[in-house]
């Protein structure tokens, strides 16, 4: 029992170590980082009315007054200020300009920042950065870099710095709400009450192993497994929430496929409202994909409209069919199409499902306009031309793609599949500890799944955030942000 009790304590020493190792190197890394003063220019590149240039860092302020002439230095300026004046370099003046001011720890990323806005011209953006880079002790600040000092001084968590990324990539209003309640915290609320919950356990459980010989339970086993149960049916929840989540994050995409001639390139017209596909009653006139983005209530879709799947030998019309394969294989929906004079055939049906065993298929009829005779056991009866039933059609497309989960601005919704693998390996850790406990295993084996789960909560906030993760986070990130 007591070489059971020293190899245990083995194995979670060595994984402490494993992380303390990790801690040491983002510790030395932000050191590093953060002696730095970086500027970027913060605005899209090109034309524009104004431009804006970030200085964050020691130097910042320092930095701007050897080259601002205004009524005050920005040094001696109180935060969130806003002051006028002139950038001149020896010779000229480079440009009128206003310079705010926000100085540490009340700023984006809890240093001393200087944002200067001026006039949108790259080649005074240009000149502005070359200048401030030639008088002082200032470095181009790398992808996410601002964002990612924020994360490093304690302004935000690492789940909310992604969702900044998210907030700045949105293109339909459902991204745009879901990335603002992960910025908002919603997530990260949820994950540091389920950490909570898992280190009042663990604390349970480590004091009953200082008292190992005396065979103290400060918590029955029942109530163990019950709490870790609950904690576990919240994770899985958060885990089933991503499929929502990718479609709020990602977007959706939906390929119209079907045989030749039943009204695939019509709906598509229909639906992004303009003549988009070229319509006519020769079969095969689609031979290229068409790709077409679209709004659904508010969700981003990627719609394809593809070549009618048919044997053939002419070989253009050939390639197209491949194609069609090609994104049938890629596709979340496949919305197969067929009309009132051929309707479905059984055989492509299970080619779609032998390209794709995963797809969601949803069965349409089209050309109801010219009468129906059949049932073709069809998800939604339509006419594309006339307009009969695209409707219900559309708003039923959102339900049967979407699914029945209906989750609420104030639900915590996985977005991140970093954030998922992360929830799946906790809840693994924590399915271990259930039967650790049933096993009636010695208690230093849950305290080690214990801590595995939460140590995986952890990483999704950057508790715990190996230097890799970071450096590929916020790579991802564009200059300036």
């Amino acid at each position: 029992m007591k070489l059971c009790y020293c190899l245990t304590q083995l194995l979670i020493l060595s994984e402490l170590s494993i992380f303390a190792t990790i801690f040491e190197r983002k510790i030395d890394m932000d050191i590093g980082i953060l002696e730095d003063t970086i500027i970027a220019i913060a605005t899209p590149p090109g034309i524009g009315a104004i431009s804006v240039i970030r200085l964050s860092g020691t130097n910042a302020f320092e930095a701007i007054d050897k080259i601002f002439l205004g009524k005050t230095k920005i040094k001696n300026s109180k935060t969130h200020t806003i002051h006028y004046g002139k950038l001149c370099d020896d010779i000229e003046i480079i440009d009128d300009v206003l310079v705010s001011v926000f100085k540490e720890p009340n700023s984006y990323t809890g240093e001393d920042i200087v944002e200067i806005s001026h006039h949108g011209s790259p080649l005074i953006a240009n000149k502005i950065i070359s200048l401030i880079l030639s008088k002082s002790d200032v470095r181009l600040a790398e992808p996410g870099e601002f964002t990612k000092r924020a994360f490093l001084n304690g302004k935000i968590d690492l789940a909310q710095a992604e969702a900044v990324a998210d907030l700045i990539n949105s293109r339909v209003a459902v991204s745009l709400r879901g990335a603002r309640n992960q910025l908002n915290g919603l997530l990260s609320a949820k994950i540091n009450d389920l950490r909570k919950r898992l280190i009042d356990l663990s604390s349970f459980t480590e004091l009953e192993l200082d008292f190992a010989e005396e065979d103290i339970q400060l918590i029955s086993r029942v109530d163990l497994v019950h709490k870790i149960n609950n904690i576990s049916l919240e994770i899985g929840e958060l885990i089933e929430s991503y499929s929502f989540g990718k479609v709020i994050r990602e977007g959706f995409n939906l390929v119209l496929a079907g045989e030749p001639n039943v009204g695939k390139s019509s709906i598509l017209n229909y639906l992004v409202k303009e003549s988009r596909a070229i319509v006519s009653h020769i079969p095969g006139t689609t031979r290229d994909t068409i790709i077409e983005e679209i709004s659904i209530d508010g969700f981003f879709l990627r719609l394809y409209d593809t070549a009618g799947i048919r044997n053939t030998d002419e070989l253009i019309e050939k390639e197209g069919v491949e194609r069609s394969r090609g994104e049938v294989k890629k596709a979340d929906v496949v919305i197969f199409v067929g009309d009132v004079n051929v309707g479905f055939s059984e055989d492509l049906e299970a080619q779609l499902l032998e390209l794709n065993p995963s797809v969601k298929i949803i069965k349409v009829l089209n050309k109801i306009d010219l009468g129906v005779n059949k049932d073709f056991n069809e998800d939604f009866k339509i006419s594309a031309l006339s307009g009969i039933g695209m409707i219900e059609f559309i708003d039923g497309l959102k339900t049967m793609s979407f699914g029945e989960n209906v989750y609420t601005e104030k639900d915590a919704i996985v977005t991140n599949i970093r954030h998922m693998n992360c929830l799946i390996k906790a809840n693994k850790a924590l399915l271990k500890s259930k039967k650790t406990v049933e096993k009636n295993l010695s208690g230093e084996f849950l305290a080690s799944d214990l801590w595995v789960a939460e140590m995986a909560l952890a990483e999704i906030i950057g508790e715990v955030t190996p230097e890799e993760i970071l450096n590929n986070i916020f790579s991802k990130f564009c200059i300036g942000k």
